[in-house]
């Protein structure tokens, strides 16, 4: 039996791993096949005789370390200058605007229509106004490196407004005065931990000699990322400051830091931290999306009420962000509109959400359906970039080059 499992955990692995390359050329989101491997399966396994443990207590597990890794991931390659304000700027209100529109409205139609109550109504409809940053920063490979960077912020800072916000409604209800005071307090506090933990992990991984260290870092980051949680800190801005210092690190060569730090020495170990972080990423987002799908429950997929409620969902996802882009920002829709997916954070966040507040509009099912509407969105957004990559020069936040070598030619 034993083997049978180790056999099974690696075809998954080298399925993951062809689904990721492949994704690359065929412009299909590998987050879209995963699910759609672990919907396979669950369909294998029910008409056999194989038995398999209840694994689903796992997937908020794979889930936040997913999140954790994947911000990091993405952060590491941010690089931060006086060029990139713009950009930054953009991405950013993109992702608080859109976020408040949507919630603000999801909200008033539930309360209004179907007369639940306000606090539920905001509990159930956040999760679905925070773009997953495990699925858009993976599938936006095919993009250069401008477009990239803003998918990069906009989906991060997405990640963290709407688990704090959910974290905020979730403990302080009607509270808000002192909420607010509270909140702002520990943003403060927030603050001086990333600076202190960020110049320790860096020291860390500059100075430790031993031959086990870069795991050690990332154990210490997962440690303190899940105690800011526990007392309800903004915990991923931790990660995030973490990941956009070390990626930075050139501003400080030439200071006084150079005294030191041996910077030679610690691009190399910058390098294969990166080379670390970006392999445990893959294997905890493939299993988790390949868990995820395996335990939807496939015959709600095709309930009316459901499509029809995930159906409304998106429609509105995606009108706001059509009027945002075009007439606010004055970015081109392609490829920015189809990069709005649900994901990881909607599926860690619905679970999250007390058995008491729960509402009978808003099921699993409808959950599935938005992340998959999404995912099949986002994917025609691929193809559409592909096609359209004659008008990137309208591209507002500019363009340095392309992340994938089949696109050099595509340069602003």
């Amino acid at each position: 039996m034993t083997e049978y499992i180790i056999l099974a955990l690696c075809i998954l692995i080298l399925l993951s791993y062809l689904f990721d390359i492949t994704s690359v050329y065929s412009r299909i989101p590998g987050v879209l096949l995963l699910i759609g491997l672990g919907i396979v399966m669950q369909i294998v396994i029910e008409n056999t005789d194989i038995e398999i443990p209840d694994m689903q207590p796992l997937l908020p597990v794979l889930g936040t370390l997913g999140l954790i890794l994947i911000i990091m991931e993405a952060t590491l390659d941010l690089r931060v200058g006086r060029e990139k304000t713009g950009m930054i700027l953009k991405s950013v209100s993109a992702a608080i605007v859109l976020f408040a529109i949507f919630i603000t409205i999801m909200t008033f139609i539930m309360v209004r229509f179907f007369d639940y109550g306000i606090i539920d109504s905001l509990l159930n409809s956040i999760p679905f106004g925070i773009i997953s940053s495990a699925v858009a920063i993976s599938s936006s490979v095919n993009l250069n490196k401008e477009q990239r960077e803003f998918i990069i912020y906009e989906s991060s800072i997405s990640d963290i407004i709407g688990i704090l916000f959910f974290d905020f409604i979730l403990i302080y209800g009607s509270a808000v005065g002192f909420g607010l005071l509270n909140f702002a307090f520990k943003g403060v506090l927030t603050v001086l931990i990333a600076i202190v933990v960020t110049t320790g992990l860096a020291f860390l991984l500059h100075k430790a000699t031993y031959h086990i260290n870069y795991i050690i870092i990332l154990t210490v980051l997962v440690m303190v990322y899940v105690l800011g949680e526990l007392i309800h800190l903004p915990a991923l801005l931790l990660v995030m400051a973490f990941g956009i210092a070390l990626a930075n690190h050139s501003l400080v060569e030439r200071t006084r830091f150079n005294r030191f730090i041996d910077f030679e020495k610690f691009r190399t170990d910058f390098s294969s931290f990166k080379k670390i972080i970006s392999e445990l990423t893959f294997v905890v987002r493939s299993f988790f999306f390949i868990m995820f799908g395996y335990y939807s429950k496939i015959e709600g997929l095709f309930n009316l009420g459901n499509l029809l409620t995930a159906l409304a969902i998106v429609t509105g996802i995606y009108l706001l962000r059509i009027i945002f882009l075009r007439r606010f920002l004055k970015i081109p829709l392609i490829p920015y509109l189809f990069f709005s997916p649900r994901g990881l954070v909607t599926i860690l966040l619905f679970l999250g959400i007390p058995a008491t507040s729960r509402l009978p509009l808003i099921g699993e099912e409808v959950v599935t359906l938005v992340i998959l509407l999404t995912l099949v969105f986002m994917m025609a957004g691929n193809f559409l970039s592909r096609e359209e990559k004659s008008f990137e020069p309208e591209i507002m936040i500019g363009s340095e080059g392309a992340v994938v070598t089949t696109q050099d030619e595509d340069e602003i």
